[in-house]
């Protein structure tokens, strides 16, 4: 099933995001995901790494946490470089903490699909992107 989001849609998710809790960072050089928050930095967003696995380390020089809930400030936006699996959880999670940490939308990486995770964040009032790069789409507009 193709995802298809008005630019509209993608245009105001960034534009109302500053800070973006990346789940599924990377410390390696070679990762996608290292290479989006690179880019992402380089473009003026603030990149929140969560990685349990790098946990209490640096990446691109900001600290990782090991959970969207370990993280001490607000943030828009949880991009996800998970597998569709880890997203119920994600989800879960996202959404414990959504009113404390100012969260407003869940962006899901390319090949990352979770209808029924999705249709719950919508409900709780987040916007849901999935199979989508933020990368890609920022260079867009």
């Amino acid at each position: 099933m193709k995802h298809d989001y008005p630019d509209s849609l993608i245009k105001r998710v960034l534009s109302e995001t500053n800070t973006i809790a990346m789940i599924g960072a990377s410390p390696t050089p070679t990762r996608s995901s290292h290479g989006v928050m690179k880019y992402l930095q380089d473009s003026g967003y603030r990149v929140i790494p969560v990685n349990p696995f790098s946990s209490d380390t640096k990446i691109l020089g900001e600290f990782v946490y090991a959970s969207l809930a370990d993280i001490p400030e607000k943030f828009e936006m949880v991009d996800v470089f998970r597998r569709s699996d880890a997203i119920a959880s994600i989800t879960e999670e996202a959404l414990s903490v959504s009113k404390e940490k100012g969260i407003r939308s869940i962006w899901m990486q390319l090949g990352v699909i979770d209808e029924t995770s999705a249709n719950k964040a919508n409900s709780a009032g987040l916007t849901v992107i999935m199979d989508r790069c933020l990368k890609i789409e920022y260079a867009k507009f």
